[in-house]
């Protein structure tokens, strides 16, 4: 593991840019940015369109360690280059900003209230590339929507179950039981939520590490137990589909929980954008929430 990632990521101040996705399916991720689904045929010319998005962000001058911890990319993006040098070398040797690699293959159908992952039986073999192309930590998404506690129970020990898993591999998991924020139960669902967590964490053995990616709570700082546990690298926080002010708003009064923002990310830009236009959005998008980021 590289050290100087590993003391970035825990102590530096800034967020991390999520860029596996951005609003949901990728057709849907491009037409956000301003791209038809008339502009491309099949899914070579449609990841191509995506991984122009990408390299556009992660090139723009306005993207950079000073305020960006790390960046999260989905596996298509992890194979292909930019300034013809693999991404995540580009982006730790250029940018000064750790790669993550997001492993999940989606989610299965909701029961008890939850949505766990589908089955990854291709995971060891993902994270040997992964350890190989430089790859730091992983990201893994589950999905809460009801305050169901066995629902609840199954979703983080399945997390951390893969999460030991990629941590035999070399690498560090984000653990992602996104609560979904238009749940009625959200706040319920983050109590039950908690306990799990904090009851796993507990049973990590000393150089065991992990991060939590977590939905912004209903009350503040009602993270704080997970955040100061001595087995979490650090806890960052998702955007959920709220906007990038309420996200940042939100963000803001939890203290030293950082943003791991997708959608509020890249709000606003667009691919008719000029350079310059496109630039100036992403450093006011970027500087908004490393503040968010800073309490």
């Amino acid at each position: 593991m590289n050290q100087k990632q590993l003391e970035k990521i825990r102590s530096q101040a800034g967020f991390i840019a999520a860029l596996d996705q951005s609003g949901g399916s990728t057709p849907k991720a491009l037409k956000l940015y301003g791209v038809d689904e008339s502009e491309y045929s099949g899914d070579e010319a449609m990841y191509a369109k995506v991984h122009e998005m990408r390299t556009r962000i992660i090139t723009s001058k306005s993207f950079g360690g000073n305020r960006i911890l790390g960046a999260i990319l989905f596996e298509n993006t992890m194979d292909r280059e930019i300034g013809g040098k693999p991404t995540a070398a580009y982006l730790w040797e250029d940018k000064q900003v750790v790669p993550f690699l997001k492993v999940d293959k989606g989610l299965a159908d909701e029961k008890d209230g939850v949505q766990v992952m589908k089955p990854m039986p291709e995971l060891d073999k993902l994270l040997k590339r992964a350890v190989k192309a430089g790859i730091f930590g992983t990201k893994m998404r589950s999905v809460i929507k009801g305050a169901n506690p066995a629902g609840i129970k199954r979703v983080v020990d399945q997390q951390f179950e893969v999460g030991k898993q990629i941590l035999a591999a070399g690498l560090v998991p984000i653990i992602e039981p996104e609560v979904d924020i238009k749940s009625p139960t959200k706040k319920e669902c983050e109590k039950l939520l908690k306990a799990e967590l904090l009851a796993h964490l507990s049973k990590l053995k000393g150089d065991q590490k992990v991060m939590l990616k977590l939905t912004l709570p209903e009350q503040d700082d009602f993270y704080k137990e997970c955040i100061e546990h001595p087995q979490c690298l650090r806890v960052v926080a998702l955007s959920g589909g709220y906007s990038r002010d309420e996200a940042n708003a939100r963000l803001a009064r939890n203290h030293k929980m950082v943003a791991s923002f997708s959608r509020a990310l890249s709000e606003g830009l667009n691919a008719k954008q000029t350079p310059a236009e496109f630039d100036k959005m992403l450093d006011t998008s970027i500087q908004s929430i490393f503040e968010a980021s800073k309490t």
